[in-house]
């Protein structure tokens, strides 16, 4: 691609044809304020909404030799010529102005708003200077929506376009939408009914590039505090396996370094009366899951051998098997793909497996009842929220799991109790239900599952765990949105696997399965782009976000390499609950406890 040579503030840069203004000020570093603008999630240059305006720039060259204001993140370059000023005093006085209005209509309780100090359009009111409200005036006024899982405070939006761009562009959910004209515009619901009613999967994903407090988590950090310091109760919490690789930056460890003994110490701090793993129940997962991938091989195996059409011979097989760990992905198919709900595993997700052993056999082990044992979770996602809350998970009104907080809840939690991780010294986390293997830590990232599901199958079908090298299934391993392989489980014996990550790729997955039955035997989605690691509720990435996705990653695989155990169905904690309490996997007890059924979603 040919280049373009611009000119900013007086100095010439070189940049491809049809890159913007603002990339070209970036290239050196030549700072021009933005709201709308979110390249990670392809707003910006990719959509072009240049809805804020807060970026204007004074430029000639671009139609004719006029000087006028331009948006700098959707402008394109084509030619030679082109001159810009970025800090004018008309372009100064253009983005205060904007600014001003934006601040017009937007209510200015910060102290109290979730945003509080990490809210953009509070930082660029600093950055400005702005000390008061200069246009007074009517202001709107919505309901807030609140669902089990996000909260919608819409006099907060300032209709930058964020959340409707990775809604519909990066997951292809399609909820969100711009919604009426002029001063009372805003970005909600079709028909503005609430979310708890539309289609929405929880992702959180637009929670994570709001730049205000417009979209939410609903947040229980509350009512674990009064349940902790309720002597009524017995309080347990489970974390999962991405939230170790993502804590430790809010306390200056490298990004995605794993601060595992540190988060359970932390924990204790807190007033938890046991500290428990989620990787404890990802192993129980994979022992349910590789058991029911392994029956349904062998079914199409037997299909095929006795004469059976391919095609016919997957479907009564209910092939591909589909991994069922993520609510936010399970939500979108019981949505948009309800034609294949005979296929993902029936098994519940490891936070709902934890919660159900938790409130059975751990309770009595310990002789407390089910409804005084508090299991609260500490997720990287905002739709586990909405999980923990589904009525089949909630035995006799017993809810399986009372309480999800965020990966960021607990740093707030943490500073709200002056603890800090760096000070703490690496803890291990309580018997039975905190003993886990490499395979549950790599759960938290894209390609996870699956490999542990096939580590175990490999055992399941041969009786030898794979050695060496051969664990290690990387085929299924990268942060690609879609990957496809074909692995060997046994001699003679291969499957085809996908794995995405990305509601927009598991649309894309699903529409190949709909179009060739035969193309997979296994599937793993996860719903939030990278998988765990870059759930809704995760720390937020300020700079460099494919790097930091990347070395949380890496901090996963590296737990993994150096766990003494990886493989799921060699956790001795997980052999003796089989032996004391299930049976056997695939069993009646299991079936019963840690299976579920999923249901055509008519919301929306």
């Amino acid at each position: 691609m040919a280049n373009v040579s611009v000119i900013i503030n007086g100095t010439k840069v070189e940049v491809p044809a049809g890159a913007t203004i603002l990339d070209a000020a970036n290239k050196i570093n030549v700072h021009i304020p933005t709201l709308c603008y979110c390249p990670d999630v392809g707003c910006g240059t990719a959509n072009k909404p240049a809805s804020c305006r807060l970026c204007l720039v004074e430029a000639t060259g671009i139609r004719g030799p006029r000087k006028m204001l331009v948006p700098a993140c959707a402008t394109p370059l084509s030619r030679d010529g082109v001159e810009v000023w970025t800090n004018s005093l008309r372009a100064l006085k253009a983005r205060r102005t904007v600014l001003e209005l934006l601040l017009s209509d937007h209510p200015t309780a910060c102290l109290t708003c979730t945003k509080n100090q990490a809210c953009e359009l509070q930082k660029l009111a600093a950055e400005f200077g702005v000390r008061g409200i200069k246009y007074l005036g009517e202001k709107n006024s919505f309901p807030v929506d609140e669902s089990p899982a996000l909260v919608r405070d819409l006099s907060k939006c300032v209709m930058c376009r964020r959340c409707e761009t990775v809604c519909n562009k990066v997951q292809t959910v399609g909820t969100l939408t711009g919604n009426g004209r002029g001063f009372s515009a805003k970005v909600g619901t079709a028909s503005m009914i609430p979310l708890a009613d539309s289609s929405c999967t929880f992702c959180g994903q637009c929670a994570n590039v709001c730049p205000t407090g417009a979209i939410t988590g609903n947040c229980y950090v509350s009512q674990v505090w009064k349940a902790i310091n309720d002597p009524s109760k017995t309080v347990v919490v489970q974390t999962a396996p991405a939230v170790r690789v993502a804590v430790g930056q809010e306390y200056g460890f490298e990004p995605g370094e794993p601060v595992t003994g540190k988060l359970v110490a932390g924990l204790r701090r807190l007033g938890f009366d046991k500290v428990f793993d989620t990787d404890f129940s990802a192993d129980l997962t994979i022992m349910e899951e590789g058991t029911e991938l392994v029956g349904r091989v062998k079914k199409l195996i037997e299909l095929v051998q006795s004469g059976k059409d391919a095609t016919e011979a997957q479907k009564e097989a209910h092939l591909p098997i589909l991994t069922s760990c993520c609510p936010g992905w399970i939500n979108f198919l019981e949505h948009h793909y309800p034609d294949l709900l005979d296929i993902p595993s029936s098994c519940k997700s490891p936070q709902q497996m934890f919660g159900a052993i938790a409130k059975s056999y751990y309770a009595e082990k310990i002789g407390v009842a089910p409804k005084d044992l508090i299991v609260v979770s500490v997720m990287p996602c905002q739709a586990k929220k909405y999980e923990a809350a589904r009525p089949e998970f909630a035995p006799n009104g017993v809810r399986d799991v009372d309480y999800v907080v965020t990966t960021r809840e607990l740093i707030a939690m943490f500073h709200e109790a002056g603890v800090n991780l760096a000070q703490l010294p690496d803890e291990d986390y309580d018997s039975p239900l905190g003993e886990s293997t490499g395979a549950g830590v790599i759960f938290g990232v894209t390609g996870g599952v699956l490999e542990a599901a096939l580590r175990s199958v490999t055992f399941m079908l041969t009786g030898k765990n794979p050695e060496g090298d051969k664990i290690n299934f990387r085929a299924v391993r990268g942060l690609d949105g879609v990957k496809e392989a074909k692995v060997e489980v046994a001699p003679g014996v291969s499957v085809n696997v996908a794995v995405s990550s990305g509601l927009g790729n598991a649309r894309k997955v699903l529409d190949m399965v709909r179009a060739d039955r035969n193309r997979f035997q296994a599937i793993e989605i996860m719903a939030c782009p990278g998988g765990c690691i870059n759930g809704g509720g995760q720390p937020l990435i300020k700079d460099n976000r494919a790097k930091a996705l990347e070395r949380r990653m890496e901090g996963l695989y590296e737990e993994d390499a150096n766990k003494p155990v990886r493989l799921s169905h060699e956790n001795c904690d997980i052999k003796k609950l089989y032996e004391e309490y299930l049976g056997q996997p695939g069993g009646e007890k299991s079936h019963h406890l840690l299976h579920t059924v999923y249901h055509q979603n008519l919301r929306g």
